[in-house]
């Protein structure tokens, strides 16, 4: 990307995990930004646009005096079945671009993620599988999957209103958000701080395969800048990514580094998943306690943790890798240690006073 360009950017689910960094890096880059949000957070240098990607007339109305050049999809909405969030995700991104047929677009450029090779939550890791590590072209799986339903909304997008896309598949992002439906760096943080508080063990939450195969991670970060260099760069035009943080580790090593750094001991892996889900179920009063008595920021543990995905990465059937040759190949060759990834946003976390 040149250092001279700048644009103005869109990004659709502002106050999240990813639009939250994007929104950071662009405005740090020199980008105009705006943050579109149901409720918008307040983040340094960005314009708040207030609009529900499901309702076309507030979405007219907010956008109708806008004029992006680029657009930034990181967000959806969790529904009861996958038919309901094809159906809601699929028109959410229809809606946001036909209230932009009138702007000036260059790229779009849509956030999705490791369920596209893996399936959708009610089929997730099951039956037959892509081999690892996961590559870009390989096929869609034979089942419903609101990520293709996404990407074939950006595709009749972009053939429609003449702009390039690109579509950006991380791993398990890591990084700064609270009240964000995918947060594991959090909910681990929130855990293992439980654990310390209440002398409990803290305790491997997933599956044999998980504890002892391979994996990585996306930090936010970077995911932001490969946004950035996707939707500026022509080489990366028209194309589906993968971003993960470049490196590879096992939960047998990494839950060591992250119990180091809260002052713990691992407690041995029991050899079955034990889910936070379980572990955390009657923690909501013993949070908020705690919350008063370190002054902390957020009492209400829903708005924090989201156990219920975390163990869902965590209770993973089968080792999960994933192939970044192609960015590499066009030009991005940025790469994140992923504890450090863990543990830079726990000292944020710290410093923030979200957990004691």
């Amino acid at each position: 990307m040149s250092d001279s360009f700048k644009g103005t950017a869109l990004i659709a689910g502002a106050s999240g995990i990813v639009g939250n960094n994007l929104a950071r890096h662009l405005v740090g880059e020199g980008w105009n930004v705006l943050g579109l949000a149901r409720r918008p957070v307040a983040i340094e240098g960005v314009t708040p646009v207030t609009a529900d990607l499901t309702d076309p007339a507030s979405l007219r109305e907010a956008l109708s005096d806008l004029a992006p050049t680029h657009v930034f999809i990181t967000t959806w909405m969790r529904q009861a079945t996958e038919a309901e969030n094809c159906r809601v995700n699929g028109t959410m991104v229809r809606n946001l671009l036909d209230a932009l047929r009138s702007a000036p677009l260059r790229h779009v450029a849509l956030v999705t993620g490791l369920k596209h090779y893996l399936g959708p939550f009610e089929a997730y890791g099951k039956g037959t599988l892509p081999q690892t590590p996961f590559r870009e072209d390989q096929e869609r799986l034979p089942v419903e999957n609101f990520y293709y339903v996404q990407e074939d909304e950006v595709f009749a997008g972009a053939e429609r209103q003449g702009f390039s896309w690109s579509v950006h598949r991380p791993h398990t992002i890591v990084g700064y958000a609270l009240g964000n439906a995918m947060n594991m760096g959090v909910t681990l943080a929130v855990y293992a701080s439980l654990c310390r508080e209440t002398g409990r063990p803290f305790l491997f939450p997933g599956s044999p395969q998980q504890w002892n195969g391979l994996t990585d991670v996306t930090d936010a970060r970077l995911l932001a800048r490969h946004l950035a260099w996707a939707s500026t760069d022509p080489a990366a035009a028209n194309t589906a990514f993968n971003v993960v943080n470049g490196d590879v580790f096992r939960w047998s090593w990494m839950w060591g580094r992250i119990a180091d750094w809260f002052g713990l001991e691992p407690a041995p892996y029991p050899g079955a998943p034990t889910p936070l889900e379980e572990q955390m179920a009657e923690d909501g009063p013993v949070w908020a306690d705690l919350a008063k008595r370190h002054g902390l920021v957020e009492s209400d543990l829903d708005r924090l943790a989201s156990a219920w995905h975390t163990d869902a990465d965590l209770g993973r059937p089968i080792e999960v890798v994933t192939d970044m040759a192609r960015s590499r190949r066009l030009g991005f060759l940025d790469y994140q240690p992923s504890d450090d990834s863990f543990l830079d946003l726990f000292g944020r976390l710290r410093a923030d006073k979200v957990i004691p």
